[in-house]
């Protein structure tokens, strides 16, 4: 089939990482069909009101269109309409349109399907349809969100967390969970010389949310308790922040802030590390995971949104959210060989079964065929 992927989120230049598990799920539905993506976003340091980056990436055409921000946000929906329309014209026609995230710009997806009779679903990702924010959402972002959802063929949330969240706003359209891919051939299980130090990792956006101080306290924490540990921590975020609290603790020679890096680079920490940190307040299902796990290595995670879904007995422990105490025994409990964990044959057998490229892509492929039949 020919798949068009379109997308509220997709690296760019401006966001290199903003919804790089779309661009995976790409990647993953391009195993057996035709797909081509179309992004647009604006920027608000361009003199020209369009710029097309027309390019091949990682095998799959990836078209993003640049329009020129401005202030007034009804001039800016208006200008990326019309880049969208400019650079669907630029597209093969598709079987099937894959956008992603009930946002205003999916408003494009009912679009085609009601001018040009091209049906489309929608995998949802977004934090601000979970149940435990929707108060904290705006009456219009859920009008929206219904009014697509209304039009889509099928709604494809990452978790059953998210799907329940949808069926709370009054969303009707059938749904089925389908989670974000992992690329086991990048994320696999590398052999490490034994270490008396035990090394925990934490990569994220660093955004508030994700609690990376906290993260650091701790493990400062067990080393002033006398134990063998260490800790990398970095992403997209605020490192300068980060860097100035492990200077503040004397903690340089065993917490290492590292900036925005690769994806293989950080399946190579993933293979180094003992156990993954996941202390956020919320998630609709955290990629980083299953990442993990594809490495063979545990998680230690507070149970919020989506995550208690993917930690299971023998893989990981989950923790309460924002407790500090319990997040410093769970590390104490792994340093201490206390925590039940299975091989790291049967936490890679979990992805491979259920979130690799092919799984996924079977599983997109069969709600391809239910909505096209």
């Amino acid at each position: 089939m020919k798949i068009l992927f379109i997308s509220s989120w997709f690296p760019n230049k401006l966001e290199p990482t903003n919804g790089n598990f779309v661009q995976r799920h790409a990647e993953a539905v391009a195993l057996k069909h035709d797909v081509e993506i179309l992004h647009t976003i604006g920027d608000f340091n361009q003199t020209e009101t369009f710029v097309f980056d027309d390019k091949v990436i990682n095998g799959i055409r990836t078209l993003i269109i640049y329009y020129k921000n401005s202030k007034n946000p009804i001039q800016n929906f208006l200008r990326r309409m019309k880049a969208y329309k400019m650079g669907f014209a630029k597209m093969q026609k598709p079987n099937l349109v894959h956008a992603n995230v009930l946002h205003n710009n999916m408003l494009f997806a009912v679009y085609l399907k009601k001018k040009f009779k091209i049906p489309f679903v929608v995998t949802e990702h977004w934090t601000a349809l979970q149940k435990q924010n929707l108060d904290k959402t705006s009456a219009n972002i859920k009008r929206i969100a219904k009014l697509i959802a209304k039009n889509a063929g099928y709604i494809l949330p990452v978790s059953e967390n998210l799907l329940e969240s949808l069926q709370a706003i009054g969303i009707k359209t059938p749904m089925k969970v389908i989670s974000n891919v992992v690329n086991t051939d990048v994320f696999t299980i590398k052999p490490n010389p034994e270490n008396p130090t035990a090394k925990f990792l934490h990569v994220s956006s660093l955004i508030p949310r994700k609690r990376p101080n906290q993260i650091i306290e701790t493990v400062h924490k067990l080393k002033q308790s006398g134990y063998n540990v260490s800790l990398e921590i970095g992403g997209d975020g605020d490192t300068k922040t980060l860097n100035n609290l492990v200077k503040k603790l004397n903690a340089e020679s065993y917490i290492s802030v590292f900036d925005e890096i690769s994806y293989s680079e950080v399946a190579e920490k993933m293979q180094t590390s003992d156990c993954f940190i996941l202390f956020s307040d919320n998630e609709t299902q955290g990629c980083v995971i299953l990442e993990s796990y594809a490495c063979g290595k545990p998680v230690i995670a507070t149970a919020v949104g989506g995550v208690p879904e993917f930690v299971k007995p023998g893989l990981g422990i989950l923790i309460e959210k924002a407790n500090e105490t319990e997040l410093y025994q769970s590390m104490e409990n792994f340093l201490n060989h206390k925590m039940n964990i299975e091989k790291p044959e049967v936490l890679r057998q979990f992805v491979v079964d259920h979130f690799s490229k092919e799984s996924i892509c079977r599983q997109f492929s069969d709600i391809y065929n239910e909505v096209l039949s």
